[in-house]
């Protein structure tokens, strides 16, 4: 017997198929009370049903005005993506690994060699040694900023 996360994920999976590829845009606050739940259940179904393993981006600002976006990964560019970013979400991301994942994806044409080379400055550890950052926090920060300029990257193959 399904459960209320199914409906919630059956829900916006639904809106995905009738979006023709473009990302869905809802509202935390309004969904929640479309299925009578508290706001957070609608947090856990986005966290564990509609991650980039999974096929998806969701993107969210919180506060009054805010909204979540849900992209549809296309299957065939979804993996490499996965792998980049898996490797970009590690506790301590490695530089090398990181632009090996970065001159493939430029290789498949899933992103542009300038696309490649903005994200290998992000990484370059020369930048935050001329700051005087400490390699532990340098990788916290380069983790960061790599994620966020990846998954931007992502949004912009739709």
């Amino acid at each position: 017997m399904p459960n209320l996360t199914d409906y919630i994920e059956e829900y916006l999976k639904k809106l995905l198929a009738l979006s023709s590829g473009s990302p869905v845009e809802i509202q935390r606050r309004e969904l929640a009370k479309k299925f009578d739940c508290v706001p957070s259940q609608i947090n856990y179904v986005l966290e564990r049903r509609f991650s980039i393993e999974r096929g998806y981006l969701v993107e969210s600002r919180r506060g009054g005005g805010g909204w979540i976006r849900i992209y549809r990964v296309e299957p065939a560019r979804l993996k490499p993506w996965q792998e980049l970013v898996s490797a970009a979400m590690e506790e301590e991301i490695d530089p090398l690994k990181v632009r090996h994942w970065l001159k493939r994806l430029a290789e498949d044409k899933l992103m542009s060699r300038r696309e490649s080379r903005i994200l290998e400055a992000i990484i370059d550890d020369s930048h935050y040694v001329a700051e005087g950052i400490a390699e532990k926090s340098a990788r916290m920060l380069q983790k960061k900023i790599l994620t966020a300029a990846l998954e931007e990257l992502l949004k912009e193959r739709f």
